[in-house]
């Protein structure tokens, strides 16, 4: 950071809120560890060329059609007749590698769409924690850290990632003004941190994946530093950052 700027960090809990937080200046890192970014994540790690985020199912279809591959999810169930659905199991192998694929999901690709104007938007997990807030803290701009919650309510599971990046971004620079959503989330994380498996254990998307048997997923979802890129979106498309 350069001497007489502090970088400031805010943390807005709903794709619905945003409007309140918008900044078109400011970095905005899309959340939604269960499990829409996570999956992304994992796309580019295994070599995807570029995804298509779309807010809606017959968009994707759309594409699709094409030819694309193409990924739909609602209410965390994989819809039938697409290639892939929201789990990040899906999107490892040869079978993405230089591919471009669509995607649409219940609250991840709804969070892109509301941020698409911003300086920059970038898709944050656990999956690529360490690399991603190495590099946001280089960019000498202000961090925006948006929640897709679930159907525009907040939700525990990307509260605690925005508080795993404010805690990791403190820990490599002071000079650092947070917002009261970012300090609040700080101590959420520094409560979850030794066991986030557990703290999420009556979290209400957990339960509902649990119910689903997608435990596997969520256990994937939680560890850091697996799938070490950076998605950034390019117009309509998300591709790998060069790092």
């Amino acid at each position: 950071m350069t001497q007489d700027k502090v970088l400031k960090i805010e943390a807005c809990f709903s794709p619905a809120l945003y409007p309140t937080y918008e900044d078109k200046e400011s970095i905005v890192v899309i959340i939604d560890v269960l499990r829409a970014t996570s999956a992304i994540c994992v796309a580019f790690h295994n070599g995807a060329e570029r995804m298509i985020p779309v807010a809606t199912v017959d968009e994707a279809l759309s594409y699709k059609q094409q030819g694309f591959l193409a990924g739909a999810e609602r209410d965390a169930i994989k819809i039938e007749g697409f290639d892939f659905g929201n789990s990040p199991y899906d999107y490892m192998g040869e079978h993405v590698n230089g591919q471009t694929i669509a995607l649409t999901t219940t609250n991840g690709t709804q969070a892109i769409e509301a941020a698409r104007n911003a300086y920059k938007v970038v898709i944050g997990s656990f999956l690529n924690i360490d690399v991603l807030c190495d590099w946001l803290v280089k960019q000498d701009r202000n961090i925006l850290l948006l929640c897709s919650g679930w159907k525009n309510r907040f939700n525990l599971e990307d509260s605690l990632y925005a508080g795993a990046v404010t805690h990791e971004i403190i820990k490599r620079t002071q000079e650092v003004k947070l917002g009261d959503g970012c300090l609040a989330l700080q101590y959420l994380y520094e409560m979850a941190k030794d066991d986030p498996m557990k703290f999420l254990s009556h979290a209400s998307h957990k339960e509902r994946m649990v119910k689903l048997n997608l435990k596997k997923d969520i256990r994937y979802c939680l560890v850091p530093n697996t799938a070490p890129v950076i998605p950034i979106l390019e117009g309509k498309y998300l591709v790998k950052l060069a790092i």
